[in-house]
């Protein structure tokens, strides 16, 4: 980082102030972002959502014939069912079709949780049905009992249907963000020479051009060559207005044009783009380890444990209590099994995962690694690189003194005209301050650099310098007591002065430093108000940084820090017993991201692909910190709420699943419980989508 106060003799050579511009470089990192497994439902691998519908619905047509000649509906409803012949065979034909066909799937999801040491949901369902139609089967053949056809193929339906709607909700949400996929044109109109031709995105190269019509999508990545729109980028930024585009301004693909006609020249294709960058790094994100996710996955295979051994028990139990009614013993094991299935608790976390990380990259939070965005509830302290993320990274006038008988706006005018043809930082600085202003700036001559000096120009018949104190030296002029007062409070701040004059007098003088976002106040005093501690870190000078830090509430400042020094900064936070959070660019700050508990990085709007760092920020806006930490603390509480629902309610259900209360008339058959076991699964489901309100707030 250049130091912003390196000579007031600033004209003497334009590589002082150098940009920020770390951000180039993030790009380059694209090709890293790795591919992951999706955490916590390797026991659906293979399967898919309209496997799982489409088996739901045959085997709800097969039920519904096991229902209608069983023995239990007769029973409760007081109807006898048609007979033909061969029609007692019903109940065991399409129960066994229901078995074979839509319990297949349970069965080999066993097979594969057995082979990895790991019983858990698989394994209880497949138990479940597979006793439940042995003992059918064998009753049939005459084993004395009541057969649980009905039963089996009711409980097999259900929980295809339940998993059916774990699998929607699970691929809703991971899929969400590969709908922008959709948002690409299937073909782009590519410029060559005088004419224009439609081909096909895959047949673009970096280095073409491209038309994009009014309302058209943009094909790619890339910077516009010549026109000017506003373009829709909330799909990826999550930026509610359009952004103005001209020559030279970088657009994305998938993006929206508006109004305007532009010819962009292509930057980046397919994977290479900032759109395939997102999708990577949310697929990590969702595929990363959860240390809720691990506590949800010991708590469910703890849990299949005690079902399974409440389940042997209950066995056990009842064949002595009524030895002979084996089908009673039987139905209240089965029973157990469904109803202690942890569907609910490995649903819980996953669920909460997929949607929390899907909704922050809408919103320009992109999560590389779960823990990180699961540590952001608990931070204490958030420290923040000054240049580029409390700042703009660009020199703006903050104050501007002039002399008698000229206004602040005509002096700032003027000294915009002098300057109007440098190409110097700071020159570009009064230039975007008059601008900002609306300043009306006269049209300059004979523009000149004076070596030691600074530069000339002439302005409406008379010849005006701009310079810093080398020029006041040079021409030893004396300053008005109106613009020195000026002079020395910005001084005092560290702030870079330059000064406007003709061949006798001092015109103006003109104060600049680096700009303060105006979102930086409102991001501190949103940090503020969780209760989290801000710092600033900077290379830059002490009095630089503690104007700033004055300027925008700060908490404590480490000033003229080198970059090799920020992670030891870090580290002396964490020993003070702090939990840390760094914001940086991700390349200068890449040892003290990693060093922090949360490392967040800026990616400068496109370059999304940043290694160092747990989150990265599509846009360089200070305020989504706090919304971080807003939607950290939000899923974390989803993750409790249904892991507490998930394992709670079975302290009530196996009991009344095993028959304690039978003496008294209380019985929940297989049928109940796998109805009762559905709807927790629901529950959990609703309450994860639920996420998604205290998200809006988040954003504020």
């Amino acid at each position: 980082m250049s130091d912003p106060h390196a000579g007031h003799d600033m004209h003497a050579g334009h590589d002082a102030h150098a940009g920020h511009g770390a951000h180039a470089e993030h790009a380059a990192h694209a090709e890293h972002a790795a591919h992951a497994e999706h955490a916590g439902h390797d026991k659906h691998a293979g399967h898919s959502v309209a496997m799982f519908r489409d088996r739901f619905w045959i085997s709800l047509a097969l039920t519904i014939p096991t229902l209608v000649w069983g023995h239990m509906l007769q029973r409760a409803f007081g109807y006898t069912a048609p007979a033909f012949p061969g029609s007692r065979w019903i109940p065991a034909a399409f129960g066994t079709a229901v078995f074979l066909y839509g319990g297949l799937v349970f069965i080999r999801g066993a097979i594969g949780e057995l082979r990895g040491r790991m019983p858990g949901m698989m394994t209880l369902i497949a138990l479940a049905i597979t006793v439940a139609f042995v003992f059918s089967a064998v009753v049939t053949a005459g084993y004395p009992g009541m057969p649980l056809w009905e039963e089996l193929a009711t409980l097999v339906t259900i929980m295809l249907l339940g998993h059916w709607i774990e699998m929607r909700s699970i691929f809703q949400a991971q899929g969400a963000l590969k709908e922008l996929a959709k948002l690409l044109p299937a073909n782009a109109v590519r410029v060559v020479g005088d004419r224009t031709e439609e081909v096909p995105l895959d047949a673009l190269r970096d280095g073409d051009v491209v038309l994009v019509r009014p309302g058209a999508g943009i094909p790619a990545d890339g910077a516009v060559r010549d026109g000017a729109s506003a373009v829709n980028e909330s799909m990826i930024t999550g930026e509610s207005r359009p952004v103005e585009k001209k020559a030279g301004d970088r657009v994305i693909a998938g993006t929206v044009n508006g109004s305007g006609s532009l010819r962009v020249e292509v930057t980046g294709t397919g994977e290479h783009t900032a759109l395939a960058g997102i999708m990577r790094l949310v697929e990590q994100a969702q595929g990363s380890r959860s240390r809720a996710q691990a506590l949800a996955d010991r708590a469910a295979f703890i849990l299949t444990l005690v079902a399974l051994g409440a389940a042997a028990i209950t066995l056990v139990a009842w064949l002595l209590i009524r030895p002979g009614d084996p089908a009673w013993a039987v139905e209240r094991t089965v029973t157990v099994l469904v109803i202690a299935c942890p569907h609910a608790l490995g649903l819980a976390i996953p669920l909460v995962i997929a949607i929390s990380t899907t909704i922050g990259a809408r919103n320009g939070l992109l999560v590389r690694d779960r823990r990180g965005l699961e540590d952001a509830r608990n931070l204490t302290a958030v420290v923040f690189d000054k240049t580029g993320t409390l700042t703009r990274g660009e020199f703006g006038v903050v104050d501007v003194a002039s002399g008698e008988g000229l206004s602040a706006e005509r002096a700032l005018g003027l000294a915009a005209a002098v300057e109007g043809d440098s190409e110097h930082t700071i020159a570009q600085g009064i230039l975007r301050g008059a601008r900002e202003r609306g300043v009306a700036v006269p049209r300059a001559a004979e523009f000149a650099s004076v070596p030691g000096v600074g530069v000339r120009a002439t302005v409406e018949g008379r010849v005006l310098y701009m310079g810093g104190p080398a020029m006041l030296r040079a021409k030893a002029r004396t300053m008005p007591e109106s613009i020195r007062a000026m002079v020395e409070r910005s001084t005092a701040r560290g702030q870079t002065i330059v000064h406007l004059a003709d061949e006798q007098t001092i015109l103006g003088a003109f104060a600049l430093a680096d700009v303060v976002r105006p979102e930086s106040r409102e991001a501190v005093q949103a940090l503020h108000d969780r209760g989290v501690e801000v710092v600033m870190m900077t290379g830059d000078a002490r009095q630089v940084a503690d104007a700033v830090a004055k300027d925008i509430g700060i908490d404590a400042v480490f000033a003229e820090v080198l970059p090799e020094q920020k992670a030891s900064k870090i580290e002396e936070l964490k020993r003070k017993g702090k939990r840390v959070a760094m914001v940086g660019d991700g390349v200068n700050d890449a040892p003290a991201l990693v060093t922090a508990d949360v490392g967040i990085a800026i990616g400068a709007g496109t370059d999304v692909a940043v290694e160092a760092g747990d989150i990265v920020l599509v846009r360089s806006d200070p305020r989504d910190v706090p919304r971080i930490i807003a939607l950290s603390r939000a899923s974390y509480r989803k993750m409790l709420q249904n892991l507490w629902w998930a394992a709670g309610y079975n302290i009530v259900a196996i009991p009344l699943a095993a028959g304690v209360l039978a003496p008294r008339g209380i019985v929940l058959s297989p049928a109940v419980g796998a109805v009762l076991m559905s709807l927790s699964t629901v529950i959990v489901a609703i309450n994860a989508q639920l996420l998604r309100r205290a998200a809006v707030g988040a954003r504020g």
